[in-house]
């Protein structure tokens, strides 16, 4: 019926966690353009990304769907029955067998980097350590790998230097503390007691600004000190401060405009 296709479709794109997906999917086409890569090879590596999100994004409902139905989480299309968990199923398997095909057209380099450090790690978030004191790890290893992905896949491959790999990695950790912070109480009500839920909603407002505010130092200071480092790190300063000074749903837009502003730095400044 056209009707329950047009819904399996809608419910496997919300299924897939899109916003994150298209976060990091456009990040690495900006980063692959930064990095001069060709139209076909920059398409390359980003599909083989985007396959690997999807993926990723799917396991973790797949995984999460029993929680999500015991507390009604009526934002996920699995627990609320938009879309079978076996056509879920399908459809990351299929995303993982894309991504491992895609990442070895974008040579071994890439590929082990992409496969090992980044899907791997997002898979293993969703089985064990979001549970854990350990949670922002697997998010400080996939965003470091990301640059090293896209200039491994350069026909001269080549490692990012420190600073881009430093940034990567303070971003990851402030976007998994970002990411949890509304489903704090829906997660602890089912036991998935990650540190951000250890540490409290207070705490992570407070801590999610400061690193990526870190990784905002680590950007303007890492290439060298110029205007555009020093108009980088003001503008953070000021969000920052916004951030830990106001209430309501400021404090999370500003905190959302640092790490926007890192995403900028790396594609420009690296």
């Amino acid at each position: 019926m056209p009707g329950s296709r047009v819904a399996t479709t809608r419910g496997l794109a919300l299924a897939c966690h899109p916003g994150p997906t298209v976060a990091v999917t456009v990040l690495t086409a900006l980063l692959a353009w930064s990095a001069g890569h060709t139209l076909p090879r920059g398409a390359l590596v980003t599909a083989a990304v985007l396959t690997g999100q999807l993926s990723i994004g799917w396991s973790n409902d797949l995984v999460d769907a029993r929680r999500d139905r015991a507390v009604g989480r009526h934002d996920k299309p699995i627990a609320r029955g938009d879309v079978p968990a076996g056509t879920v199923r399908t459809a990351t398997g299929t995303a993982l067998l894309a991504c491992v095909v895609l990442s070895l057209a974008c040579g071994p380099a890439a590929a082990a980097v992409h496969l090992l450090l980044g899907v791997a790690w997002g898979w293993a978030y969703n089985l064990w350590f979001k549970r854990t004191d350990l949670s922002p790890l697997p998010y400080a290893v996939a965003f470091a790998a990301l640059p090293a992905v896209v200039t491994l896949a350069l026909p001269t491959p080549t490692w990012p230097t420190t600073w881009v790999l430093l940034t990567g990695a303070l971003l990851g950790v402030g976007a998994h503390l970002l990411n949890t912070l509304p489903d704090l109480a829906d997660d602890e009500a089912t036991g998935v007691r990650g540190l951000p839920h250890r540490l409290g909603a207070r705490r992570v407002r407070w801590l999610a600004p400061a690193v990526l505010l870190l990784g905002t130092v680590v950007a303007a200071y890492g290439p060298g000190m110029d205007s555009a480092g020093w108009a980088l790190l003001v503008a953070c300063l000021l969000l920052a401060v916004v951030a830990v000074t106001t209430r309501g749903r400021l404090p999370f837009v500003a905190a959302i405009g640092i790490a926007l502003a890192n995403v900028l730095a790396l594609v420009v400044r690296a």
